[in-house]
């Protein structure tokens, strides 16, 4: 089956409750006859069936925004109750609330359908994180990264699978995507480096993440699958979109395409990076230093009185053979040691910083 993961969960364990045939009677037994998609500012979708000669309206969305659409306030706190307790499992919560109609309104909108509803029931899902991602994120962090994450999430489902995965820690700050609405720019930008999770966020609000951290003078890698993602994906340093799950927007909109969307690969190709950078600044240095002795001996011998101590066959030799073979190998030398405990460097440096010394980092420098 194909479609949005948390769709596909759905339906499988609708499939599990009924038979395929039962499933699909009750989807032909219940038409539907109008539609206001999901969009990430309501956090919710609502759909209208006929049943008899009433009209079903479903709203399916964020346990907080069904909560704010319900009548009855007992079953308000229970909602809030329950989402919260599951969503420090790690859980994400999607309520349910419906009314019946006798007639449709004129005008199919939020404002004359999603309001005075009945409670249904609500799920929780869980998206585990895969199994090595606890090793990449603190890899990422001996070099000098900081992981950070921007979800739509309940705060205490982002919370606890930030603490799991250990881009988040008790000292850390989470900001809710309301919060940061009441913040100026000047402000926000003095906060943004103590925040390790955003939960409830906006498209917008992504954006003026990427701009924080930029102004900042942080080097900002971001990634993302949505259409909605396109706006912070294209201002980021640089774009990571998804290959599998990604929309065809995202990755025109990115610099890079996941094709395993996994998070691993990123850290893998900052450590080939770092590799080949490594492997330039060798060679050139290689090379700078074998035709400096050459310049310095054929410059020196004529000043000292010394026949011409190279001929041009010998100056082909060397370069050749003795400097072109071991510079090769340089090329292809492996990533050192602790290539992935240095802090990143600086992304506008020459090559020729530091007179191409490498220095082992410091022990701050390291976290």
């Amino acid at each position: 089956p194909m479609g949005e993961s948390t769709e596909l969960a759905i339906v499988k364990y609708s499939l599990g409750q009924l038979t395929i045939p039962e499933f699909h009677e009750l989807y032909q037994q219940f038409p539907r006859v109008a539609e206001i998609p999901f969009d990430s500012d309501r956090k919710c979708m609502t759909t209208v069936h006929i049943v008899g000669n009433q009209f079903l309206v479903i709203v399916k969305g964020a346990s907080e925004t069904i909560q704010r659409f319900l009548l009855d306030e007992v079953d308000k706190k229970f909602l809030v109750k329950q989402s919260n307790q599951w969503a420090e499992k790690g859980m994400r919560i999607i309520a349910y609330g419906f009314k019946l109609l006798d007639q449709l309104p004129p005008t199919i909108a939020t404002y004359s359908l999603e309001f005075d509803l009945e409670w249904i029931g609500h799920i929780g899902l869980m998206d585990p994180p895969r199994a090595n991602v606890i090793k990449v994120i603190q890899e990422c962090k001996n070099a000098g990264i900081k992981p950070v994450m921007i979800t739509g999430d309940h705060p205490a489902t982002a919370k606890a699978i930030a603490m799991q995965v250990g881009i988040m820690k008790e000292n850390d700050l989470l900001m809710l995507g309301t919060t940061l609405d009441h913040l100026s720019d000047e402000q926000f930008k003095k906060q943004v480096l103590e925040i390790a999770v955003y939960a409830r966020v906006s498209p917008n609000q992504k954006l003026r993440i990427v701009n924080a951290l930029q102004s900042n003078n942080h080097f900002v890698a971001m990634t993302g699958d949505g259409v909605n993602d396109a706006p912070s994906l294209k201002a980021a340093n640089i774009g990571v979109a998804m290959g599998i799950t990604g929309t065809d927007v995202s990755k025109e909109a990115a610099d890079i395409i996941l094709l395993d969307d996994g998070f691993a690969t990123i850290v893998n190709a900052v450590k080939e990076g770092r590799r080949i950078v490594d492997n330039i600044r060798k060679f050139i240095k290689y090379i700078m230093t074998c035709n400096g002795a050459e310049i310095w001996t054929i410059f020196l011998a004529p000043i000292l009185g010394m026949p011409i101590p190279l001929l041009p066959i010998h100056i082909l030799w060397i370069n050749l053979v003795t400097d072109g073979l071991p510079a090769l190998a340089l090329a292809n030398e492996k990533a050192e040691v602790d290539i992935m405990k240095r802090p990143p460097r600086n992304a506008t440096e020459s090559l020729f910083a530091d007179c191409l010394l490498y220095t082992s980092p410091s022990p701050r420098d390291r976290q």
